[in-house]
């Protein structure tokens, strides 16, 4: 659902009631967005996907992995994406009093959920949004069709270079040494 007679604000957010985590609230250019907790099967694959960057992280020591993080971009800019990675010198001031992100990780990972609208704010309005702020590396996960499409930096934009299938393995050069084959992250 969107709310486009406003222009929201971080600190409207701060006023949203807490309904125990069943609805997501993000502002993208002062346009709220509201969503419903997501299926299982995307908790499945962005957890996948958490684990195996966590992992790679602990044992290079060049970062960390957080799902579901807030990232606060600007006042009217305030994402949670599903997953999201973040070189460790970013994160040593990258982070508010609340603990939320206030910089932009290199890497944000956003799995699909059902639907047109879910489906055009991943692919566009965030992607836009991705690119506006600096994020180098966007992975779009699609757990339906069992594909993730891989979008690098390239003339301060977000492009697509790459969409991986389940035979496929990736890799970044974003995160050296880091690989994991796709099937496995749709395994259930």
């Amino acid at each position: 659902m969107v709310f486009n007679s406003l222009h929201w604000t971080t600190r409207d957010l701060d006023a949203m009631p807490d309904d125990g985590g069943w609805k997501r609230y993000e502002i993208v250019n002062g346009e709220l967005f509201v969503t419903r907790a997501p299926h299982l099967r995307h908790q499945s694959v962005a957890g996948k996907l958490h684990v195996r960057l966590e992992i790679w992280s602990e044992q290079t020591g060049l970062g960390s992995a957080f799902q579901a993080p807030g990232v606060i971009f600007s006042p009217q800019d305030a994402v949670i994406p599903d997953v999201a990675w973040i070189r460790k010198e970013s994160l040593k001031n990258g982070i508010d009093d609340a603990g939320h992100l206030i910089v932009a990780p290199e890497l944000i990972v956003e799995v699909l959920s059902p639907g047109e609208l879910n489906e055009r704010r991943d692919k566009e309005v965030k992607q836009k949004l991705y690119s506006l702020y600096g994020v180098r590396e966007y992975w779009i996960v699609s757990w339906q069709r069992q594909l993730l499409e891989v979008y690098r930096r390239s003339e301060a934009q977000l492009s697509r270079v790459e969409t991986l299938f389940v035979d496929d393995t990736l890799s970044s050069p974003l995160l050296p040494g880091f690989s994991t084959a796709i099937s496995d992250i749709f395994q259930q």
